[in-house]
């Protein structure tokens, strides 16, 4: 049978809008916050969904269909606008108190490499550090190669498995305590304010929501979200730095920004940077589900990135500029 002109053009039009329809789909999941159920782990790869969009663009064009290159080029548009920011710095505070450089490492249930902990510590002069999927034998090695001697204020809860949680720091901490989340792995956060020479005290917690692994666990991912402490704009400064599971494409971590508080990686336009990824031998790409959040008065100057053998997650080091005081309430 032959094809006429006007079917080649049908079905060109059908190849067009099949092509067209995932990314629409997707575009809208991330800008309604439709990350519910198979849709959270979904969302986690985004900025790849921006790449996918390309190709339908780039064929509705080609085949000259008008309305395909259309929604093509508004999904595309969509998703640049979500996902490019973060690539891009934004300006800053002007601050003028200490520099506090805080780093952030998940040990795997203590199966990380110490020792790439310590030496990133010394090598980089590390103020802060928290540690999430902390277990007494992690706490055991990391003070044997010398993590007491440099950060010798400590408020730890080592747990065999990966409930644990801890924070180390250079100068003195006071009020630490831990929070301990209701998900199903049951992740404890450790806290303190750290008094930090020549700057007001800041309120730092290892954050470690429950990951949304599957379907049945997003519940609980949420409610670990939702259950962060938010920050406190109009009374003193806090960071919330350590394991999100979720990214900047997910609606809970986008809501705990709202109250206050500033991706660093994003503001520094590291936001796209990989910090989990693969697992378990899994050909997953790399998502960014590891963040420092800070106190939006509070100044980033950079943000890196670090391998942790051992670990799928890499560690966060964050250098920030603290405000010289803060005004009277």
């Amino acid at each position: 049978m032959k094809i006429t002109d006007a079917g080649r053009r049908r079905i060109g039009t059908t190849i067009c809008w099949l092509a067209v329809a995932p990314g629409a789909g997707w575009a809208l999941a991330r800008v309604a916050g439709l990350d519910r159920g198979p849709l959270v782990q979904l969302l986690a790869f985004t900025p790849y969904a921006l790449l996918g969009t390309l190709l339908p663009l780039l064929l509705a064009l080609a085949l000259r269909r008008r309305w395909p290159a259309v929604v093509a080029a508004v999904v595309t548009t969509t998703l640049v606008a979500v996902v490019v920011p973060r690539a891009l710095p934004s300006a800053q505070p002007a601050v003028t108190g200490a520099t506090v450089r805080l780093l952030t490492a998940n040990l795997l249930a203590g199966a990380a490499d110490p020792a790439a902990v310590v030496d990133l510590v010394r090598t980089e002069r590390v103020d802060v550090l928290v540690v999430q999927e902390f277990t007494p034998s992690a706490q055991a090695e990391l003070d044997r190669l010398g993590l007491d001697r440099l950060l010798p204020y400590r408020h730890l809860n080592p747990v065999v498995g990966t409930p644990g949680s801890g924070l180390y720091a250079r100068h003195p901490i006071s009020g630490g305590g831990i929070r301990t989340l209701r998900g199903g792995w049951g992740f404890t956060q450790a806290y303190a304010t750290v008094a930090v020479p020549g700057a007001p005290e800041v309120r730092v917690e290892s954050a470690h929501p429950a990951a949304p692994y599957a379907v049945d666990q997003t519940g609980y991912w949420r409610a670990d979200l939702a259950a962060q402490p938010p920050a406190t704009p109009q009374g003193a400064l806090s960071i919330l730095a350590g394991d999100f599971n979720a990214t900047l494409d997910h609606g809970p971590l986008r809501a705990l920004l709202r109250t206050g508080y500033v991706d660093a990686g994003a503001a520094v336009g590291a936001g796209l940077v990989g910090t989990w990824g693969p697992y378990d031998g899994d050909r997953i790409p790399p998502v960014t589900i590891d963040h420092v959040l800070v106190d939006r008065r509070i100044a980033v100057r950079d943000v890196t990135v670090h391998p942790l053998p051992g670990s799928d997650h890499r560690m966060i080091l964050a250098e920030l500029a603290l405000p010289h005081a803060l005004p009277r309430p």
